[in-house]
């Protein structure tokens, strides 16, 4: 008789926590379905106010964060854990992790004074924290990067607003800067005019500011000449290997003696 009796306690309590158990899971799959429409209806409100995507982005994660956070407590609440207690644990629990993970509260820190600041904001192409690429999101904690080579990477925020950041958006052009060396039997006066004139024809090199050509050193083997054409940032490699490209057949077409056993262009260091 006891045996049955505490069978059945068994199957009654089992079967009660097994509903709570789905409601909470349908709780959540219901509550993340919604936070993530009211992430779309926010961001896409702030697209039509034409806010910046770098900011809308953030206040996205932000908002998706909060309200995550309220429905894990209100699943709690569900299963009957005092709410008010469990906010009073959370936030002792807090400070023991603010203390133990500062790193963590830095990012976040350092990703708030860049919604502020604008050093960068997503689309641009920068390097920051050792890092080269065009960024994608400035999250709570880290930026998103989509590198050269089309690798995703996440940087620190506080690693990228603690160091140097080079945005190679922010100016109309970039200069690339090559070089190429000549031997003291080469008429250098020659190989800059002519450097001048085909470095002006590459496509997508600038008119205004022209490109320089220009003796940069004197060194044992002979003049080593500057050679810098300028472009628009998305232009950059295009030109680099296009100019490449000009000085060797410069080099070649106007019979300039080259240094023995070296090769004759090589990228600024």
């Amino acid at each position: 008789m006891e045996l049955g009796k505490t069978w059945q306690f068994i199957v009654d309590n089992g079967v009660y926590f097994g509903m709570k158990v789905l409601g909470a899971i349908a709780i959540w799959i219901i509550g993340r379905w919604l936070i993530g429409l009211a992430v779309k209806l926010a961001t896409a409100a702030l697209d039509r106010q034409k806010v910046d995507t770098t900011l809308s982005r953030y206040l996205g994660t932000v908002i998706s964060g909060t309200l995550t956070i309220i429905l894990v407590v209100a699943i709690l609440g569900f299963f009957g854990v005092e709410t008010t207690s469990f906010a009073a644990i959370v936030a002792a629990a807090g400070v023991a992790i603010g203390m133990a993970w500062s790193g963590l509260l830095a990012n976040f820190a350092a990703g708030a004074f860049m919604m502020v600041l604008r050093p960068i904001k997503v689309g641009d192409d920068i390097t920051a924290g050792g890092v080269t690429g065009t960024v994608k999101e400035i999250g709570l904690f880290a930026t998103t990067i989509n590198t050269p080579d089309n690798v995703l990477t996440m940087v620190g925020n506080n690693k990228i607003f603690g160091d140097t950041i080079q945005n190679y958006t922010a100016n109309p052009y970039r200069r690339v800067d090559l070089k190429a060396q000549l031997t003291d039997a080469a008429d250098h006066h020659l190989a800059i005019k002519m450097l001048k004139e085909r470095v002006a024809a590459v496509p997508n090199v600038l008119k205004d500011p022209p490109p320089d050509v220009a003796i940069m050193e004197l060194n044992g083997t002979g003049p080593c000449l500057l050679v810098r054409p300028y472009c628009n940032n998305a232009h950059y490699w295009q030109v680099h290997a296009d100019t490449n490209q000009v000085i060797k057949q410069t080099m070649i077409d106007g019979k300039f003696p080259g240094p023995v056993g070296e090769m004759i262009v090589h990228n600024r260091s």
